[in-house]
């Protein structure tokens, strides 16, 4: 099911800004019982996103009461909002642009992430590399071709998810997903400031953290460093945290930093 401004339907005008350029964001959450899981978090993560792409949004009450609409009846389900700038003229040019798009839509959520949860995932290292761009780093905006590349070359392989590195060499994330580590009691997860997109779960799986015997280090790290890891887990917010298995050759079967976040992740408010 899509709502388009509000109307239910699955046209689009071919003059949106975001088939024309990917000028928008987006944000996908998890829905339990009809609630929408950290509805706060992804309801600010559209708001920042929309100032940063300096795409006035107006519509923020019906936008709310959409999504909660959408949720309703739903035991276990996805539900994604896309905010596009809106229809406009023909070239790169916003001035002709009035009114903001938003999209809404509920899907299944996947059935095989309860098995990856029990399995363990395999990671394999993306050929891949993400650029570099302050300006747009840790916004999940419209333009993915980056994860369109990593996700096709991912499935030339045997592995789950693909571990993606920037164009300087540092570990980023995955393709849809966060990744931490542990070694020790210290846990480190990648920067954003430059590349890769500041998921819901990871931040919340941060300030849970923070709140831990664990510490927690945000780094510039590479790829020896989180081969050298006890444990590796990633995360999103439908997943919403996975253990991880191997990586490339390296096994892995410590799940202490799974077993202390996957219960608090089960039910985030």
């Amino acid at each position: 099911m899509f709502l388009i401004n509000g109307c239910e339907q699955n046209m689009l005008a071919a003059s949106d800004r975001a088939t024309q350029f990917g000028d928008g964001c987006f944000t996908t959450a998890r829905i339990i019982d009809g609630e929408i899981c950290l509805f706060a978090a992804h309801l600010a993560r559209l708001q920042e996103a929309c100032h940063k792409l300096l795409i006035p949004f107006e519509n923020g009450s019906e936008l709310q009461s959409e999504m909660k609409m959408l949720a309703q009846g739903h035991s276990r389900g996805v539900l994604k909002v896309i905010i596009s700038r809106g229809s406009g003229g023909r070239g790169y040019s916003s001035a002709n642009c009035h009114n903001a798009t938003r999209i809404l839509s509920v899907s299944a959520r996947p059935d095989h992430y309860d098995r990856w949860r029990q399995e363990g995932i395999t990671l394999a290292l993306s050929p891949v590399r993400l650029g570099r761009n302050p300006l747009l780093a840790g916004l999940k905006h419209l333009n993915r071709l980056e994860q369109v590349l990593i996700r096709s070359h991912l499935e030339q392989t045997d592995a789950d998810e693909a571990l993606v590195l920037d164009s300087e060499g540092w570990v980023t994330e995955c393709c849809a997903a966060n990744v931490f580590w542990r070694k020790g009691d210290v846990v480190y997860t990648p920067r954003l400031d430059q590349a890769g997109v500041n998921g819901i779960m990871r931040q919340f799986c941060i300030r849970m953290l923070a709140q831990s015997p664990f510490s927690i280090v945000e780094v510039y790290a590479g790829l020896e460093e989180v081969m050298q890891a006890d444990e590796i887990i990633v995360c999103n917010a439908l997943m919403p945290v996975i253990p991880v298995r191997a990586c490339g050759d390296t096994l892995l079967s410590s799940r202490l930093l799974f077993d202390f976040l996957a219960p608090l992740c089960e039910h985030p408010n």
